[in-house]
């Protein structure tokens, strides 16, 4: 079985950050992102992003060789997926194959906050199908709907018998930092047969904490609040929100720099 291009890159910790927009992905692979998480609506946890910016990111994934990776989300919420909300995800890994994508993040889960093993095998497969064709495998990060699962070991043990290749969580805290007691538990329970990559509030002053839970691999926003201020008038109309914030460039450089050269801890 072929490897996503992704995996190889193993001789150290990775960063990977989330971005919503063109300036974050120049932003995040001018910093040093080791890989590229495609989202929209980063204010609430990410979703599927358009079509134009699937093709833009992997235009920029080409010319720098930063993998990029699609989050499939159709809307904010939960994630118990109806059948038609399933099929905009299978048609979002779709898309993801077919612009040259290194990989999708996707999750769900059932009524009883378990894993949805069914909808998930059935991506799965339909990712492994469509990498065949193209002869470049996926790589399949399972989201974090994980957190929200009630017993955490038995999911990241449903993960590996899906096949996933990596697991997003906080260790089902809302922040890492107060998760690393659980990002432990699951590394060892991982034991190399899935990733453990820890998201959610990491940055300088909680990353050393977080790997010293053994994980190899993080994922970070790196934004900033913006420091032009917004207009008035879009902010009255709704065109805008307070607050806004972008992805920087200084923070994904500080937190590249942090990782490099830390050792993949077994």
């Amino acid at each position: 079985m072929s490897v996503p291009e992704d995996m190889v890159r193993r001789t150290r910790t990775m960063l990977e950050v989330c971005i919503e927009d063109l300036h974050g992905i120049d932003v995040a692979i001018a910093g040093g992102a080791d890989r590229i998480e495609l989202c929209a609506a980063l204010g609430v946890g990410g979703l599927t992003p358009p079509a134009s910016l699937i093709r833009a990111a992997a235009a920029a994934s080409e010319a720098s060789g930063v993998p990029v990776h699609l989050l499939a989300r159709p809307r904010e919420g939960g994630f118990v997926y109806t059948p038609r909300e399933q099929a905009l995800i299978a048609d979002d890994i779709r898309t993801a194959a077919e612009a040259g994508l290194a990989g999708i993040v996707i999750g769900a889960l059932d009524a009883d906050h378990r894993l949805d093993v069914p909808a998930l095998a059935a991506w799965v497969a339909h990712a492994r199908s469509l990498g065949d064709a193209r002869g470049r495998p996926l790589s399949l990060t399972l989201h974090r709907a994980f957190d929200l699962c009630r017993d955490m070991p038995d999911a990241l043990e449903s993960a590996v018998t899906l096949g996933f290749d990596r697991i997003l969580t906080s260790g089902g805290a809302p922040k890492a930092i107060d998760g690393v007691e659980m990002l432990t538990a699951l590394h060892r329970q991982a034991a190399g047969r899935i990733i453990v990559l820890a998201g959610s509030g990491v940055s300088p002053e909680t990353l050393p904490a977080i790997l010293a839970t053994g994980v190899r691999e993080v994922h970070a926003s790196c934004r900033a609040p913006m420091t032009a201020a917004a207009d008035p008038a879009e902010l009255r109309f709704g065109f805008a929100s307070p607050g806004r914030a972008a992805t920087n460039r200084d923070a994904v450089e500080r937190l590249a720099n942090m990782v490099t050269g830390h050792p993949v801890l077994e």
